[in-house]
């Protein structure tokens, strides 16, 4: 049975009160280092850990811990054990919504925050990011989505992504997330839709690529790239939540604002 994580009692008529509604996995980074982080959703499917034990702090978001990554370090889920998360189709739908705290690491490179998006072997899907570093941009919330699982036609690397306005800044607790709708991606900070002409929302009817049984694993904090792990994020990480519906943008703003332990 799910468990209700978010608080839905105070809903205003106009807002959905169903946020547990085709939520796949919530994770709140509560246990102690060396376990499996498990989802409290109907799907309790469990983060792993990537290059050592990875400690927990005493703060956080839904409650007084989160999860601490240091750089080189990341959560994964194999592919076989999370098929509820391999979202792909013409006009499939997807949410993430991640709570971090950003820290500064040692060299500057895009950071994965959550997706399955296996560049090595061009079997990307969905992959929620920031500073990202195509069209322009940095530091931003980016949303990105691939049709073809490697990169857009015409291009050398996937281009096809929702990139925010905003810069998320360092050492501060923020929600960062993205939706894709069949039509449009869409990144979100703290729940608002981050406007940026031509980028966000940014148009995509392609769909999610079909990755087939060996495409990549659900990973958290990096990505497959170059034969290796990579794209590092460092910080802590409170909350995480994967569904297979595009919220809309009164729902990603009671998700970010409206939660309890």
């Amino acid at each position: 049975m799910t468990h209700i994580i978010f608080n839905t009692s105070c809903y205003k008529e106009e807002v959905n009160p169903s946020l547990i509604d085709n939520l796949i996995c919530f994770w709140n980074f509560k246990e102690n280092p060396g376990q499996d982080r498990i989802s409290v959703s109907d799907y309790p499917y469990c983060l792993k850990e990537g290059n050592g034990m990875i400690a927990r702090a005493t703060e956080g978001v839904f409650g007084n811990h989160s999860a601490i990554i240091k750089e080189g370090q990341w959560f994964y889920i194999p592919r076989a054990e999370c098929p509820a998360l391999n979202i792909f189709g013409k006009n499939t739908e997807i949410t993430i919504a991640a709570w971090i705290k950003r820290e500064q690491k040692s060299y500057d490179q895009c950071e994965a925050i959550a997706g399955i998006w296996n560049e090595t072997d061009l079997k990307r899907q969905y992959c929620l990011f920031l500073n990202l570093g195509i069209w322009d941009s940095k530091d931003q919330v980016c949303g990105h989505i691939s049709g073809f699982g490697g990169p857009t036609p015409g291009y050398k690397y996937c281009m096809d992504a929702a990139i925010g306005n905003t810069k998320v800044p360092y050492g501060e607790w923020v929600c960062v997330g993205m939706t894709y709708n069949g039509s449009e991606i869409n990144a979100y900070y703290n729940g608002k839709l981050d406007y940026r002409e031509k980028l966000n929302p940014y148009p995509y009817d392609v769909g999610i690529f079909d990755s087939g049984s060996s495409g990549g694993d659900f990973t958290v904090g990096a990505v497959h790239r170059f034969n290796e792990m990579g794209n590092f994020f460092v910080g802590q990480i409170g909350g995480l939540a994967v569904y297979n519906r595009a919220l809309d943008e009164k729902e990603m703003l009671y998700l970010a604002n409206n939660i309890k332990e």
